[in-house]
């Protein structure tokens, strides 16, 4: 049974890494999975408190990367109405058929909440960008939550294989 758990969370693992830098699938709670299946083997001790810890952050992770373009378009001199635009074109784009329509919505929404809010096309420009630097940031740190998750399940599982046979 360990060798299937261990499979699993590697399994998981990589599902993870692939979801941090593909918009929709949600990269670290399926990489947090993947050390919940690890925790799972007989031959790894159960550390419920690491286990809540890495949880937390997953989905802390997970929930703020929706926030972060709304968060960009505002550093980048966006008005009220550039963050709900932003906001907006985020969920049109989460459900387009349209290939990246998670990046390209935000930054059609933010530049058209600021042209709705009258602002010259350079400002609502640079709402623009701030909304893609937002999404770019939210899945690097994905990304960077989903390696660690690897790196710890790989280092466990090399110190813990002997026990798993």
């Amino acid at each position: 049974m360990d060798i299937l758990f261990s499979l699993l969370g590697i399994m998981f693992i990589l599902f993870g890494i692939a979801g941090s830098l593909l918009p929709i699938i949600p990269g670290p709670p399926l990489s947090w999975i993947g050390l919940l299946f690890l925790h799972m083997t007989t031959a790894v001790p159960n550390d419920n408190t690491f286990l809540i810890v890495t949880f937390i952050i997953a989905i802390a992770i997970f929930t703020l990367d929706y926030f972060i373009p709304a968060i960009g378009t505002k550093r980048f001199g966006g008005s009220r109405s550039g963050v709900i635009g932003t906001t907006i074109g985020l969920l049109i784009g989460l459900f387009s058929p349209i290939p990246g329509g998670i990046i390209i919505g935000p930054f059609v929404g933010a530049f058209i909440g600021e042209k709705y809010n009258n602002a010259n096309t350079n400002t609502a420009l640079k709402a623009a960008f701030g909304s893609f630097l937002g999404f770019v940031t939210g899945t690097l740190i994905k990304f960077i939550v989903a390696i660690v998750y690897m790196g710890y399940f790989i280092a466990t599982f090399w110190e813990y294989k002997h026990l798993m046979i």
